[in-house]
């Protein structure tokens, strides 16, 4: 019987080795061509120049990386402060309350949500009624996708703070307010901040919802009120179109979305390190 198990054991281990390999392979494969192809693509005319019209050699990719970014940046501070104090109240304030199991329940729900809902319903309450596009409906629709994330993260990383940690802090006389700020955020920052980063990662390289929100413009704009360009749906565009060039760019473009993140990566890495062995 013992040696039966044996091998049922080593032989799931095998088959769960094999899987793992074959995800690390299509990865490898994916982040090979990406680089073969991006880094020839990657230039100063890519990052520096506009868009020269369709058909013609040349032009760049600045209107979309601007748009990109102020996307980005907007889409932050709206989901990152939300999604915190969100967490904060289900850890802290509702841990004892019905309605924080349904939202802790709903926010495990929406992190698997596809982001083309999110961009379908930004784009049903906000584009919609408005009557256009806009940057700022697309950096509504990111900020919903980072928003359950960051909740479940602050959550998480909250309750693994010890109860006992507050008391002392009650028993000097500090109100509650202060016991999070002061202690409860000190000791749970590292892993709020890690939440922070995967959450900005995962949305940077969204397309649909912008797709449906933010759409996209030919020229440079940095009026989020309007159509604003971006990366992702540049890189959609242009790999579906005719031209040779178009193609290119969108492989450059690939290259640096990737690039960003892998950064992003690495700076969540260095400043956790940094800041545990301080």
């Amino acid at each position: 019987m013992i040696k039966r198990r044996k091998i049922i054991n080593k032989l799931a281990l095998f088959f769960c080795f094999l899987t793992a390999l074959w995800g690390l392979f299509w990865l490898f494969f994916i982040l090979v061509d990406v680089i073969r192809h991006g880094l020839s693509a990657l230039t100063p005319t890519l990052i520096l120049n506009d868009p020269a019209p369709p058909g013609e050699e040349g032009g760049g990719l600045k209107h979309a990386l601007i748009g990109h970014a102020l996307i980005t940046i907007v889409a932050t501070l709206l989901g990152v402060p939300l999604g915190v104090l969100g967490g904060t109240f289900l850890a802290e304030y509702g841990r004892n309350l019905k309605i924080s199991r349904f939202i802790s329940f709903l926010a495990d729900i929406m992190v698997s949500v596809p982001a083309i809902i999110v961009g379908a319903f930004v784009y049903a309450v906000f584009v919609k009624p408005i009557g256009h596009f806009s940057g700022f409906a697309g950096a509504i629709a990111l900020a919903i996708i980072m928003i359950p994330v960051i909740v479940r993260t602050t959550e998480n990383m909250l309750s693994l703070i010890p109860w006992t940690l507050r008391e002392a802090a009650f028993a000097l006389g500090a109100p509650y307010y202060k016991v999070i700020w002061q202690i409860v955020y000190r000791g749970a920052g590292m892993g709020i901040f890690t939440g922070i980063i995967l959450a900005i990662a995962r949305v940077t390289g969204e397309a649909a919802p912008l797709l449906f929100t933010s759409f996209n413009n030919s020229f440079t704009s940095f009026d989020l009120k309007e159509p604003i360009a971006s990366l992702t749906v540049t890189i959609f565009q242009y790999a579906m179109g005719p031209y040779e060039e178009w193609h290119r760019q969108a492989w450059g473009a690939s290259f640096l979305i990737t690039l960003f993140i892998l950064f992003l990566t690495l700076f969540g890495r260095y400043f956790i390190r940094r800041r545990l062995k301080s």
